[in-house]
């Protein structure tokens, strides 16, 4: 997938313009507290930007899935309030995101205020892309910026429909991760490499066979890997395995082989007789898993192989866990990659790029979170990316010219 040109906030003087900030602000919510405030952090710059230089900033974001009717407790009433918090002044929340109470809201406000507006998926015409619904967000602005990467594969009225009527750019935390997707596989210091973990190869079908073709060394981990095992003829006794799919993991095997692409798979598994802590356990050869046992982690010579690997590339792409990182001592094999991984990015030789699924997730547990070049909290967009397919929110923007419709 090209990048697409799109303007920046370098091009834009936001004093005295009333800018609809798309915003992704879809943050974990247990118990009624936020229980990560990544996004809100990530979201305050670009937001601090446009205010200080006398931006009317109109903040929009979905949360959570209340299916196109009001439902309180997916309001943004509170989340507002973390935003405030985050950004160290005063934001305003208006319950309602189109119709006049909005329109009074956003019309009201003088240079440097901030708004937030109510869900958007409180109405249906948000996800099917209501023409009239994205028409009467845009009328609430005079520009369009749209910072919300991890809801750029969705095209509906707040990410894509909108960006057909003002003038359209990209916040700064969209150009962040727009740049470092594209240093690490549209335009990457090479050797790359990527780790792809997690449960099913037919959940990454479209995402391994993109890798095989961009990257020079594809390692395959978690309970996939048993799949490809398996397709090799090993036994992996009880350990998840897609038994419909061995053809398929043979025909990425091939694919890899005659592309270059070096497929490396475990060589050694740790296993367990059940799935549950303090379960008995040893580290064998993955020619050597005992029936009615299953692979829940990487050993040791698997770890050491991949840190050699790590050692004499320029570019690591990581999606998704080595093994089953939630139950210790399953969380070791991970742990050391990342760690290994983690080292050689604050030496100056590897550039990571991770994100996706349990990533996130897995990194932190493994304390590497930050030591990565870039780790995307995008989800769903940045698997979309790494399987090679556009994304409308920012082709959206790519497209967005001089010339928009008039509203």
């Amino acid at each position: 997938m090209a990048t697409l040109s799109f303007k920046t906030l370098d091009s834009l003087d936001p004093r005295g313009k009333r800018i609809l900030l798309r915003a992704d602000l879809n943050v974990p919510v247990r118990d009624g507290a936020i229980s990560d405030l990544t996004r809100i952090e990530r979201l305050a710059p670009t937001i601090k930007e446009l205010a200080e230089k006398g931006g009317r900033v109109i903040v929009v974001s979905h949360f959570d899935r209340p299916k196109g009717k009001p439902v309180p407790e997916m309001s943004l009433a509170p989340i507002s309030e973390a935003l405030a918090k985050a950004l160290g002044k005063k934001v305003t929340f208006v319950p309602d995101c189109v119709g006049k109470v909005a329109q009074d809201a956003t019309a009201a406000m003088h240079d440097g205020d901030v708004v937030v507006l109510e869900n958007t998926r409180f109405y249906p015409g948000e996800e099917s892309n209501d023409p009239d619904m994205a028409k009467a967000l845009a009328s609430l602005a005079d520009i369009y910026v749209n910072d919300a990467f991890s809801a750029a594969h969705r095209a509906h009225a707040s990410t894509e429909g909108v960006a057909r009527h003002l003038p359209s750019f990209a916040g700064r935390l969209m150009e962040i991760e727009l740049s470092a997707l594209e240093a690490a596989l549209e335009n990457p210091a090479r050797p790359v490499g990527a780790i792809v973990g997690g449960a099913k190869v037919s959940t990454k079908l479209d995402l391994l066979n993109n890798m095989i073709e961009k990257v020079d060394m594809l390692a395959v981990g978690g309970a996939m890997a048993n799949t490809f095992l398996a397709a090799q003829g090993l036994s992996v006794g009880k350990s998840l395995k897609e038994e419909d799919m061995l053809d398929t993991a043979r025909a990425i095997a091939a694919k890899a082989k005659e592309r270059g692409c070096e497929l490396v798979l475990p060589v050694d598994v740790v296993v367990a007789s059940d799935f549950m802590a303090g379960a008995p356990m040893e580290t064998v050869s993955v020619s050597a898993i005992p029936d009615g046992w299953m692979a829940l982690d990487v050993g040791p010579k698997t770890v050491a192989l991949l840190k050699e690997k790590l050692a004499g590339l320029k570019t690591l792409v990581w999606n998704g866990p080595l093994g089953v990182f939630e139950l210790p001592p399953f969380d070791e094999g991970t742990n050391a990659v990342a760690q290994a991984a983690a080292r050689l990015t604050k030496e100056g030789k590897l550039k990571t790029v991770a994100g996706g699924g349990d990533t996130v997730s897995a990194l932190r547990h493994a304390g590497v979170l930050h030591d990565m070049s870039y780790v995307s909290t995008a989800g769903g967009a940045f698997l979309e990316w790494l399987e090679g397919k556009l994304l409308p929110g920012v082709v959206a923007l790519g497209q967005a010219g001089e010339d928009v419709a008039p509203l």
